[in-house]
């Protein structure tokens, strides 16, 4: 996903982006690449809490030691991201 298409998708759905979709992008390239994920569905992970069911991120609704550090790692990527 690009910027253009996470504030575009953030703006239908939710009224506003109050992140920095560049930085977003980013961090799901980064974050996508290193556990062989969609981007789009680490994108709905992080943003809406949709599990990703071949990466085993929920059980019983709550999120597994692998869905934290999926979320950890793309918050990790987003707030380091180099400008």
């Amino acid at each position: 996903m690009n910027a253009k298409q996470i504030k575009s998708y953030l703006v239908k759905n939710f009224g506003e982006c109050r992140h920095n979709p560049k930085h977003m992008a980013i961090a799901l390239e980064e974050t996508s690449s290193e556990f062989s994920v969609e981007p789009f569905d680490l994108f709905l992970l992080v943003v809406e809490n949709k599990p990703i069911d071949s990466m085993h991120t929920h059980s019983y609704k709550f999120h597994t030691a692998n869905g934290r550090h999926l979320i950890d790692t793309f918050k990790h990527n987003y707030y380091n991201v180099k400008t």
